[in-house]
Formats: structure tokens, sequence, C-alpha cells
């Protein structure tokens, strides 16, 4: 009788022991990288579009004409490729946002006066405050360029 008791708490004892399974509990970083949908109002980056906002800078009007002209966008890709491809790419976002499509969220005057004057955009402008907001504070550098430069460089986003 006794080693049927002692049998039957020993059996008893082992199954409480072993129906448990502890789960192991991560506490570490975890992201989520699901994609957040965003309305047609707003450009990718969560920023509204604005087309008739033309920016704070020396350029008050940009006219494109009908057909990209090509010399232009060529010396524009070639500029481009030198000193924007560090932050920006063109169809992903990177340290700046991706310029496809720029002239669907952004007047050219707007584009042109980024280019040209980011310090005071970045200043004065509610689009550019929220673009470096965005970016995680990631300052868009002067590089100095002329006009017709810039004019280049829009040229050549109109290709995209």
């Amino acid at each position: 009788m006794k080693k049927l008791i002692l049998f039957i708490a020993l059996g008893t004892f082992i199954a409480s022991c072993g129906g448990k399974k502890e789960e192991k509990k991560d506490d570490g970083f975890q992201v989520n990288r699901a994609k957040k949908e965003t309305k047609k109002e707003e450009a990718s980056e969560g920023i509204p579009v604005d087309l008739d906002n033309k920016g704070v800078g020396p350029i008050k009007n940009v006219d494109f004409d009908d057909e990209i002209n090509e010399e232009m966008a060529a010396r524009g890709e070639e500029k481009f490729n030198t000193i924007c491809t560090a932050c920006h790419m063109v169809d992903q976002r990177m340290i700046g946002p991706a310029m496809k499509g720029i002239y669907e969220r952004r007047s050219p005057e707007w584009v042109m006066n980024m280019i040209l004057n980011p310090d005071g955009m970045l200043k004065e402008d509610p689009i550019a405050k929220a673009l470096l907001k965005e970016y995680n504070n990631a300052i868009m550098l002067n590089q100095n360029l002329t006009e017709e430069e810039a004019r280049d460089i829009a040229e050549y986003l109109r290709t995209l």
C-alpha cells in the first residue's frame, strides 16, 4: 500500500511538472515594416501635396516646354548623379525623398528654390520644415549651384 501511495504521489508530481511548457518571452527590439496606406492628397512621405507653394528663394516662375529639352536633361542628370545621389535616389527614399514624380507633389518653383536656397527654405517654408522633420533632421546642404545648373536638374527630374 505504501508503494502504491508513493507511486501515485510520484506520478502526480511528474505529471504536474511535465505538463507546462514555459514560453520564452522576447523583450528585445522589434520592427514592424508594414506598409501604411497614404491618402491621395499626401505624398508618399506623409507630407501634404502642394503644387501652389513656390517656396522661398530667387525663383518666382518656371515654365516647362511641352517637350523635354534633352540637352538640359542630360546636363541635369550628370549634375544630379554627381551631387544629389549621396542623399536622393530616383524611386525610393534614402536620406532624402525619392525624386521620381516630384512634380506631382511640388511645383517646379519650389523644387528649384529648394535646390538653390535650402537654408532659407528650411527656415521659412512649411513643407521644407515638415520634410526636415520627416527625414530625421537631415539638412539639405547648399551646393552653391547656379540657376542654370538648377534648371538643368529640374529638367532632368521631369524625365523620371
